[in-house]
């Protein structure tokens, strides 16, 4: 590939952001990676160090419209052409649909839903018309099942991005919705939570995420779930709702006991 090809990555300075970074880093990728995160400087400083590549660092908020619109300007930039576009940016959202906090779930909304409609259209226009690209929106496999706001905007996630892939067919640019299940990351505890409480066994990479989510992409399929053990768990969401709904219940009910004590303690 050409040395002016770029990956432009959003939360691309931790998490799964990170290792799809550092993937694509190490077959030679130049990076955008954007983020609000302090490390994000020195990140791109080691990524560049490791991998002899160039990395660009955009310091955005995605909820704040100046930042999204910096961060669309660079993306179609036709003098250093970014070539694929992932959306992983996003933060844990535990709110009651009752009483929670409304503020934090709109800029759950800017971020998780607004940012990527926007780049993803943006991407799409200009990868188009160059006939060939990547677009890459991480959602998770709570799309399947019923955990207030959070499960509500990945599962926008997933239909948006199958409906982009439809409307991409043919144009050599391909679209795909990657669902993590639950990944040993520092996204819980970015948020102040814990991580949840499930067997060893069910826990996912970074690495593994990044890896097969890159070669779903490039064979085109518009929704890849990492793992059989999490493709299995959204099979039984599907055709048995009932069993989502239990799940989902007791899940939500303990995240929100929890969060009512940790704000009555503050």
């Amino acid at each position: 590939m050409s040395r002016e090809n770029y990956a432009l990555i959003t939360g691309g300075s931790s998490g799964i952001g990170l290792a799809f970074a550092r993937e694509l880093a190490a077959d030679g990728w130049n990076l955008v990676l954007v983020s609000r995160d302090k490390n994000l400087e020195s990140m791109a400083e080691k990524l560049k160090v490791e991998f002899d590549v160039n990395v660009e660092t955009l310091r955005a908020d995605l909820s704040i419209k100046v930042d999204l619109e910096r961060v669309e300007k660079r993306l179609i930039d036709e003098t250093k052409p970014v070539e694929i576009l992932i959306n992983s940016a996003g933060f844990v959202l535990h709110e009651s649909l009752v009483n929670g906090n409304l503020e934090r779930q709109m800029a759950a909304f800017a971020v998780m839903a607004e940012a990527i409609l926007i780049l993803s259209q943006a991407a799409a226009q200009t990868l188009k018309k160059r006939g060939a690209g990547r677009i890459i929106n991480i959602a998770s496999t709570s799309a399947w099942l019923y955990n207030g706001n959070y499960s509500a905007l990945k599962r926008w996630v997933v239909v948006y991005t199958s409906s982009l892939a439809l409307e991409l067919r043919g144009t050599g640019v391909t679209a795909t919705a990657v669902c993590p299940g639950e990944t040993k990351t520092d996204f819980h505890a970015n948020g102040g939570r814990n991580r949840p409480n499930i067997p060893e066994w069910l826990w996912c990479q970074p690495e593994q995420i990044a890896r097969t989510g890159l070669r779903a992409a490039e064979k085109g399929r518009a929704v890849y779930v990492p793992t059989i053990k999490w493709r299995l768990f959204t099979w039984a969401c599907q055709h048995f709702r009932g069993l989502a709904r239990l799940t989902s219940h007791k899940t939500v009910t303990k995240r929100i006991k929890e969060t009512e004590q940790k704000n009555d303690r503050n």
